[in-house]
């Protein structure tokens, strides 16, 4: 069986005015917002109670514009960004220790969109 999608994120220069649009858009319940994995004002996302994949808005650092992506879940972060990059993608950011949290990474496929792993207990 293949890895699933266990998170997403919506990293932009605006967090609280995404987190605005999303709410009143999707009504997903937004927690209060956080730090995290270098980006600054992070907040969880939960969009339905009763199923749906967790997720996360934030502010881009200086200098990078962000991103909207998933996360693959898979159970050792570095060794699935080696086999990434022997498979034509490169790697972003990562292996990084979310305080408090799990190890992610980023990556760009070959085609250059950026997509994440994320550490489970698989």
């Amino acid at each position: 069986m293949g890895n699933p999608v266990v998170h997403f994120e919506i990293i932009g220069k605006d967090a609280e005015r995404q987190r605005k649009f999303y709410r009143e858009a999707f009504d997903w319940h937004i927690a209060a917002p956080v730090g995290g994995a270098g980006v600054p004002d992070y907040t969880m996302v939960q969009p339905n109670e009763n199923g749906g994949i967790a997720g996360g808005i934030g502010t881009a650092p200086e200098g990078y514009e962000g991103h909207v992506t998933f996360y693959v879940g898979v159970p050792d972060v570095a060794a699935a960004l080696r086999k990434i990059e022997s498979l034509g993608g490169k790697t972003t950011m990562g292996p990084d220790q979310v305080p408090d949290g799990p190890i992610i990474g980023l990556f760009k496929d070959p085609q250059g969109l950026v997509v994440g792993v994320v550490q489970t207990a698989n």
